[in-house]
């Protein structure tokens, strides 16, 4: 029987370690940026977007497909980050809970 409560306390307390590493991903800001910082873009965790910064020289009526194409990359790159971010965090998690190699979170 003590192993099952054992287990069971380990459960629980990688479900707590789990929600905080999720609230600490989902409040930090990653920047996204293409054109060579010409478009930046600023997004938390849980992947709303909470600034845009365009370079003026892009703020040209004939050119604005290549500004499309920018922020979308510049979106892209931070949700990239932010993907990046959650897997070091959940490692940096595992990593210290015996896991068996290979095993990772999430299950």
């Amino acid at each position: 029987m003590t192993n099952i409560s054992q287990i069971m306390k380990q459960a629980k307390e990688m479900q707590e370690k789990m929600a905080e590493v999720q609230k600490k991903v989902e409040e930090a800001e990653v920047h996204g940026s293409s054109g060579g910082n010409s478009v930046v873009v600023t997004m938390n965790g849980k992947h709303e977007l909470k600034k845009i910064k365009i370079e003026p020289s892009l703020l040209d009526k004939n050119e604005v497909e290549v500004l499309e194409d920018l922020i979308v990359a510049a979106m892209n790159d931070a949700t990239k980050k932010i993907s990046e971010n959650m897997s070091t965090e959940l490692g940096s998690l595992s990593s210290g809970m015996g896991l068996p190699p290979g095993m990772k979170l999430p299950f």
